[in-house]
């Protein structure tokens, strides 16, 4: 899953308008419009909608700088801007460091802008057929780095957005 297919999931999963998702990437710090956001959720014309699992290819690709930029404006649209701390000037760091450690991005950055628990995680989950324990997940959500730190794979990525979509557009 590539972070295309995590944008147009989160997308159909929240019911994001076009220009919704313009203005959450620029609360992320990323300036876009309409066109560049269409062309990052388009599909290549020559792709045969077959297979649920293989790597999509999109007319823009959405790095993960990008990726993290939606993210990190989806948290401010529902959550409001965190106010600087007193001394502390610095730009917040990318948290997406590979490709592997997009999925964990994720899942922390929409449970944070949802406002999920844990609890509510597992639920999501649950519904989708997968069943993961709290310590699992507890991994899953830690920083990388972290001696307890796992890889979120993309089946609970894909299963976690496809629970969000049931969730929310029941």
């Amino acid at each position: 899953m590539n972070n295309n297919d995590i944008l147009v999931r989160l997308r159909y999963a929240l019911d994001i308008k076009d220009a919704e998702m313009v203005e959450i990437f620029d609360l992320g710090g990323l300036k876009t419009t309409i066109e560049e956001t269409q062309n990052m959720l388009a599909k290549l014309n020559n792709q045969i909608e077959s297979d649920d699992f293989q790597e999509n290819e999109y007319e823009e690709r959405c790095d993960n700088y990008m990726l993290e930029s939606f993210l990190n404006g989806l948290i401010v649209k529902n959550r409001g801007k965190q106010d600087a701390k007193p001394g502390d000037s610095r730009k917040q760091e990318q948290m997406i460091k590979s490709d592997q450690s997009v999925n964990n991005v994720m899942l922390k950055k929409v449970k944070i802008a949802l406002s999920l628990t844990s609890d509510d995680i597992l639920d999501i989950l649950d519904e989708t057929g997968v069943t993961i324990s709290k310590s699992e997940l507890s991994a899953v959500l830690r920083k990388e780095g972290h001696r307890n730190y796992k890889v979120c794979g993309d089946r609970y990525a894909r299963n976690f957005l496809k629970g969000l979509a049931l969730r929310y557009r029941a």
